[in-house]
C-alpha cells in the first residue's frame, strides 16, 4: 500500500500546474540506435522523478532511486551530477523526457529525445547504361537497406543535380530521369542518403552514351595560301570528328569514292590534274548518323623565267615603255625601281605586262625590275638600268668679262646633258674651237666682242647656245696717297690726293682698312681722286689708303698716316696739397696735345722749371703759395695753364714706441707713442692690423686695452697681447710710422712636469727632467727627501741607482721676472730582478698570503 500512496502523490503533483521550469541538457540529440545518452539538469535535486511520455521511469528520493518500465536495466542515475544515463538506445526510446522536482519548488524541466536508425548500404542502379545521344532517357534508382527518415541528394560529378532541363525526380527523390541524354550526361552519378545521425554515398555509376559524328574538321599539311600547291609537292589530308564509338571514314574526290579509308589521305608528287574537291565521309554504326567535311585543292606549275626589255632609249619629256616577258601562268605583275615598289600615277601606267612613263623625267633614272606572281611561285627579273637622255640645257659660260691686253683668257662652257654634249665656240659668227674650254691668244684691243658657245646632243638631236661679252682693257700700274698741304691742324681745311698711273674706272678711300662713305656730319668730301676735310677733326687721325679699279683689276696704295695736330688742353697737375718743412715736393704736369706740349713752371710770377716734372728745393714755411704749369704746342701755336696751391707745414721729426715697466701677465702695462713735432692724430697697429681707437667690446675675451692720448693701456696685460706693435702719427702731409716694437708678455711658470723613471735597477743610472710653461725660462732647483738644501741646479738631475738614492725628488721652478715659484715631487725606488729573490725554507705559505693580499691592490 505504501508505494501506491507515493504514486498517487506524484501523479497529483504532476497534474498540478507548475510555477517555474528548468532546462534539460542532452549529451547528443538526435542520437543513433545502440548508443548511450546522458540527460542532466542545471539544478541539482534530491527528490524528483523522470517521466517518458508522461510515464514514470525513475523515482528519486533521499533514501533510494527506483527504476520502472522499459528503461529498467538500461538506465543509471548519478546523484552527484543529477544526471540520467540511458544505455543501448532503441528507436522506441524516442519521446518526451520530463523531470519533476518533488522538493516543494514546483520546478519542472523537459526535452524531446530522438533516437534514429543510421543509414546503411546505399546502392545506385541504372535502368540502362548503353544509350544514344538525343534518343534515349536515362533512369537511375537509389535504395537503402536501413535508416530512419532518409533524405536523398543526387550528384553529377562534384555538383548537385537539380530538377529542370530534362532532369526529373520521382518516388520521393529515390529515382531520377534524364530525358534525351547528351554526351555530357555520362556521369559519374552518385546518390547521397542521410538522416540526422548519419549519411552514406553510393558507389559512382557511369552511362555509356553513343554520339556523333559531329564537328567534322579537315587539316591539310603543309598549310598553303588558299590551298594552292606547287606541282611535285607531297600533301597530307587528315580528318577528325567527335564520335563515340569512333566513326568510319571514307574519302571522296570530286564526288567519287576512293578506296582510301581512315583518318589520313597522302598525296605524293602532285600534278595539276589532281586539283579538285576532297571530302571525308564519317559514319557511326551505333547512332546510324553521317557527317562530312571537304576542301578544294589547286595544283599549279611554278613560273619558269621573267625578263625585262625596253622599247628604246628613254628621252626626257618623251614617252618610254618597259615590257615584262614571263614564261608560265601568272596572276599579277609587280614593278620595282631601286628596290622600292612603283605605284601608278598621272605619268606612270601599268597595263598587264607593260610599264609606260609619259613623259619621262630625269628623276626616272634607276634600276627597274618586274616581279611575276602565281599562287605557288614568284620570280623577279634581273635589274635593268634606265638612263635618261636629256638636254642639252642652256649652257653656262664661266670666265672673265674683261681681260688685260697681252693676257690669255680662258672661257669654259658647260650644259647639263646626257649623253654629254659636243661644244663649238664662235667669235663674230666664226668657229674658233670645238672643245668645252676656249683659251684666247694674247689679247689686243680689237679682240673685244661677243663669244658664243653651242652645245649639241647627238641622241636627243637638240642644241642650245649661250653668249658672253669680253672687253680688253689696259691695267692699272701704280696708286699713291699724297698730301699737298703741310700741317694737318684741327679746325682747318685739309686734303689728301690719290694719284693713279693707268686707266681707273672707280676710286674709293679707306680709313684703317674700312671703306669711307661721304657723310656731312664728319665734314669730309670725296671728289674723284681727292679727299677733303673741312674742318679737320682730331678723330680724323688714322691710316688712309685709296683703291683704284678698272675692268681687269684693282690696286691699293700704301697706307698714309694722317696725324691731326691739336691742343694743348685739359692740363692736369698731380702733386701734394701739403708738404713738411725740410722735405721736397714733386709736381707732375700733363696735357692733351699732338704733338706733345712743352712745359714751364711758375712760382709767384717767376719761371722755376722748364719740364713737365717740377721738384722744389727743401721746403720752408715761406715756400707756401701758388704753383702754375703752362703747356705750349709749337705746331698749333696754342698754350694752356693750370695752378695748384701748396701749404708748407712743420715736419714730424720722429715717432718711437716707449715703455717704462716690464710686461708681466695679469699686471697693468702701457706703451707710449713718443712723437717729435706737431701731429693731428695717432693710430695704433698690432701685427700690421689697425687697433680699435675706442674702448673695445667688453664682452670680448681680448677686451683688455684702451687708448688714451698717445698711450696704449693694457688693464691688465694678457698672454694673447703678444705681438708686433706700431704707432702712426698723422698730419696733413701724411703719416709717420714708428719702428716695430715686439711685445713679449712675461708669465708663469703655469705648469710643471717631471719626466723620468720611478723605478730603477741597482747599478744603473737615472735621469729626471723638469719642464715648465714659462716666459722667460725659469730657474730650476732640485731637493731630496724634504731637505732644504739644493742638491742640483738646472732642469736635469742624474744620479746612480743605489739604495741611498731611493726617495722623493722635488723640482722647484722660479721665473726670474715674475718671481712666481712652482714645485713638484717624484718618488724613485729600486726594483730587484726575480732571479735574485731567495726564499728561506718554510716561507712559501707566507709569500702566498702576502701575494694574495697584494693582488686586489694591483687590480684596483
Amino acid at each position: 500500500m505504501e508505494p501506491r500512496v507515493v504514486f498517487l502523490l506524484i501523479l497529483s503533483t504532476i497534474a498540478s500546474d507548475y510555477v517555474c521550469s528548468q532546462n534539460i541538457h542532452v549529451s547528443k540529440n538526435p542520437t543513433p540506435v545502440g548508443s548511450n545518452v546522458t540527460l542532466y539538469s542545471e539544478t541539482s535535486f534530491t527528490d524528483g522523478a523522470w517521466l517518458v511520455n508522461n510515464t514514470i521511469v525513475v523515482l528519486i528520493s533521499p533514501a533510494a532511486v527506483s527504476f520502472y518500465g522499459s528503461l529498467r536495466g538500461r538506465v543509471a542515475f548519478n546523484r552527484n551530477m543529477s544526471s540520467l544515463t540511458i544505455n543501448s538506445l532503441r528507436e522506441e526510446d524516442s519521446g518526451n523526457y520530463k523531470l519533476q522536482f518533488l522538493d516543494g519548488s514546483d520546478l519542472t524541466a523537459e526535452v524531446t529525445l530522438s533516437v534514429q536508425v543510421p543509414v546503411q548500404n546505399v546502392t545506385l542502379e541504372a535502368k540502362a547504361t548503353a544509350l544514344v545521344e538525343f534518343n534515349d532517357t536515362a533512369v537511375l534508382m537509389c535504395s537503402v537497406d536501413s535508416g530512419s527518415s532518409p533524405s536523398y541528394v543526387w550528384m553529377k560529378g562534384e555538383k548537385m543535380l537539380t530538377a529542370g532541363e530534362g532532369v526529373e525526380f520521382s518516388n520521393g527523390d529515390t529515382t531520377v530521369s534524364i530525358v534525351n541524354v547528351t554526351r555530357y550526361d555520362k556521369g559519374p552519378f552518385k546518390c547521397n542518403v542521410s538522416n540526422d545521425v548519419s549519411s552514406e554515398i553510393s558507389a559512382p555509376t557511369y552511362l555509356n552514351i553513343s554520339y556523333g559524328p559531329s564537328n567534322a574538321t579537315m587539316m591539310i599539311m603543309p598549310m598553303a595560301w588558299h590551298y594552292i600547291y606547287r606541282t611535285q609537292s607531297n600533301i597530307t589530308l587528315s580528318c577528325s570528328a567527335m564520335s563515340s564509338p569512333p566513326a568510319m571514314i571514307q574519302w571522296m574526290v570530286n564526288d567519287t569514292y576512293l578506296t582510301e579509308y581512315g583518318s589520313y589521305l597522302h598525296l605524293m608528287n602532285v600534278t595539276e590534274s589532281m586539283s579538285g574537291t576532297y571530302k571525308c565521309v564519317f559514319h557511326n554504326t551505333v547512332t546510324s548518323r553521317f557527317a562530312s567535311t571537304s576542301t578544294m585543292l589547286w595544283i599549279l606549275d611554278p613560273l619558269e623565267s621573267v625578263e625585262l626589255k625596253a622599247s628604246g632609249p628613254a628621252i626626257a619629256d618623251e614617252p618610254f615603255t618597259l615590257h615584262c616577258e614571263v614564261s608560265g601562268t601568272i596572276n599579277r605583275i609587280q614593278w620595282w625601281k631601286d628596290e622600292e615598289i612603283i605605284f601608278p600615277d598621272e605619268r606612270i601606267v601599268m597595263d598587264n605586262k607593260t610599264l609606260t612613263i609619259d613623259p619621262v623625267n630625269t628623276s626616272d633614272k634607276g634600276y627597274y625590275q618586274c616581279q611575276a606572281f602565281n599562287a605557288v611561285s614568284n620570280m623577279t627579273s634581273s635589274s635593268y638600268y634606265v638612263k635618261i637622255n636629256y638636254g642639252p640645257e642652256t649652257p653656262n659660260i664661266t670666265g672673265p668679262t674683261a681681260g688685260k691686253t697681252g693676257d690669255n683668257v680662258t672661257l669654259s662652257c658647260y650644259a647639263s646633258s646626257h649623253p654629254p654634249s659636243r661644244y663649238t665656240w664662235y667669235f663674230h659668227h666664226y668657229p674658233v674651237a670645238h672643245t668645252p674650254e676656249y683659251v684666247t691668244p694674247p689679247l689686243t684691243k680689237n679682240m673685244s666682242g661677243t663669244y658664243s658657245c653651242e652645245a649639241y646632243n647627238n641622241v636627243t638631236s637638240k642644241n642650245k647656245t649661250a653668249n658672253i661679252m669680253l672687253q680688253v682693257v689696259d691695267p692699272i700700274e701704280d696708286v699713291r696717297v699724297e698730301a699737298p698741304m703741310k700741317y694737318p691742324k684741327e679746325g682747318h681745311k685739309y686734303m689728301l690726293e690719290c694719284n693713279v698711273t693707268g686707266p681707273a674706272d672707280q676710286i674709293y678711300w679707306m680709313k684703317n682698312g674700312l671703306k669711307l662713305h661721304e657723310d656731312n656730319t664728319t665734314a669730309f668730301n670725296i671728289d674723284n681722286n681727292s679727299l677733303t676735310f673741312d674742318p679737320l677733326k682730331r678723330n680724323d687721325t688714322g691710316y688712309y689708303s685709296c683703291k683704284a679699279m678698272n675692268a681687269v683689276g684693282s690696286m691699293v696704295s700704301d697706307p698714309y698716316k694722317l696725324l691731326v695736330h691739336f691742343g694743348p688742353e685739359a692740363v692736369v697737375i698731380v702733386g701734394p696739397k701739403y708738404a713738411e718743412t725740410g722735405r721736397s715736393a714733386t709736381f707732375n704736369c700733363s696735357a692733351m696735345s699732338v704733338p706733345d706740349s712743352h712745359f714751364s713752371w711758375w712760382y709767384n710770377g717767376t719761371v722755376v722749371a722748364s719740364a713737365s716734372v717740377f721738384t722744389t728745393d727743401l721746403l720752408t714755411l715761406s715756400m707756401s703759395g701758388e704753383y702754375t704749369c703752362m703747356a705750349y704746342n709749337n705746331v698749333t701755336g696754342k698754350n694752356s695753364t693750370r695752378s695748384t696751391m701748396l701749404t708748407v707745414i712743420e715736419a714730424i721729426e720722429s715717432v718711437m714706441i716707449k715703455n717704462y715697466t716690464v710686461p708681466i701677465n695679469r699686471e697693468s702695462f702701457n706703451l707710449t707713442c713718443d712723437v717729435t713735432g706737431p701731429y693731428d692724430m695717432i693710430y695704433w697697429m698690432k701685427d700690421d692690423l689697425l687697433l680699435n681707437t675706442s674702448y673695445p667690446d667688453e664682452s670680448h675675451e681680448s677686451a683688455n686695452y684702451h687708448i688714451q692720448n698717445n698711450s696704449l693701456l693694457f688693464t691688465p696685460l694678457k698672454i694673447h697681447n703678444n705681438g708686433t706693435y706700431q704707432c702712426d702719427a698723422i698730419n696733413k702731409a701724411g703719416g709717420h710710422e714708428s719702428p716695430k716694437y715686439m711685445l713679449r708678455v712675461m708669465y708663469g711658470p703655469l705648469s710643471l712636469t717631471i719626466t723620468g723613471p720611478h723605478l730603477g735597477i741597482p747599478g744603473g743610472s737615472v735621469s729626471l727632467k723638469c719642464m715648465a710653461d714659462s716666459q722667460p725660462d725659469p730657474d730650476f732647483s732640485w731637493f731630496f727627501n724634504g731637505s732644504s738644501s739644493i742638491i742640483k741646479s738646472g732642469s736635469v738631475i742624474t744620479f746612480p741607482a743605489t739604495k741611498e738614492n731611493e726617495g722623493n725628488y722635488t723640482c722647484v721652478a722660479m721665473n726670474p721676472v715674475t718671481k712666481i715659484t712652482l714645485h713638484k715631487s717624484k718618488l724613485f725606488a729600486l726594483t730587484v730582478p726575480a732571479s735574485a729573490v731567495l726564499f728561506p725554507p718554510g716561507a712559501s705559505l707566507l709569500l702566498i698570503s702576502v701575494f694574495a693580499s697584494f693582488v686586489p691592490m694591483m687590480s684596483n
